[in-house]
C-alpha cells in the first residue's frame, strides 16, 4: 500500500505555513533509527515552526533502509520546550505525534520522545532523541533556526 506522501507534506505544509509568523521557523537534517522488526534508518529533511515561547510543531520526511529495502518515513511532531531562551549549552524538551513509514512494512506510528538540543535560542545547533515511534527510536540531527527579533521566544 502505498502512502499519499505528497498529500501529507502538503497538508502539513498548508497548516504550519500561517504559524510561521509566531516566534520562529526552523529548518534541518537529520537521521532516525528505529530498533523493532525489521529495524528502519533514515536520514531526511527538518521542518519546524514555534508557535509560542514553548511550543514548536515539526515535520520530517526521510528515505532509508528497512531490512534491506528501501524504505521512507515521515513524523509530525508537537513539541514542549523547557528552556526555549537558552543561549548556551543544552536545554530538554518534549514531543509527542505521529509517524508513517512506507517499505518492508507499511504502518502508522504513535510517537513519543525527550529531546536534547543545542543552544535552543542560538541560530543553530544539533540536536537528540530517544524514546518510542514504532520501536525503539534514536533521532540525531542538526538545525538552523529564524527567531523572533529580541533574541527568541
Amino acid at each position: 500500500m502505498l502512502l499519499p506522501w505528497p498529500e501529507l507534506l502538503a497538508g502539513a505544509l498548508i497548516v504550519v505555513a500561517p504559524l510561521a509568523a509566531q516566534e520562529g521557523r526552523e529548518v534541518g537534517v537529520q537521521m532516525v533509527a528505529t530498533a523493532s522488526d525489521p529495524a528502519l534508518a533514515v536520514a531526511g529533511v527538518y521542518g519546524g515552526v514555534r508557535t509560542s515561547a514553548r511550543t514548536r510543531l515539526s515535520a520530517m520526511a526521510g528515505a532509508g533502509v528497512s531490512a534491506g529495502n528501501l524504505a521512507f518515513r515521515g513524523e509530525v511532531l508537537g513539541h514542549f520546550l523547557l528552556s526555549p531562551s537558552q543561549r548556551r549549552g543544552p536545554g530538554f524538551y518534549l514531543a509527542g505525534g505521529v509517524a508513517a513509514v512506507e517499505g518492508p512494512v507499511d504502518r502508522g506510528y504513535l510517537v513519543l520522545t525527550v529531546g536534547l538540543e543545542d543552544r535552543p535560542a542560538a541560530a543553530s545547533g544539533w540536536s537528540a532523541e530517544v524514546g518510542v515511534g514504532g520501536g525503539v527510536r534514536v533521532m540525531l540531527g542538526y538545525r538552523w533556526r529564524w527567531l523572533r527579533p529580541g533574541g527568541g521566544p
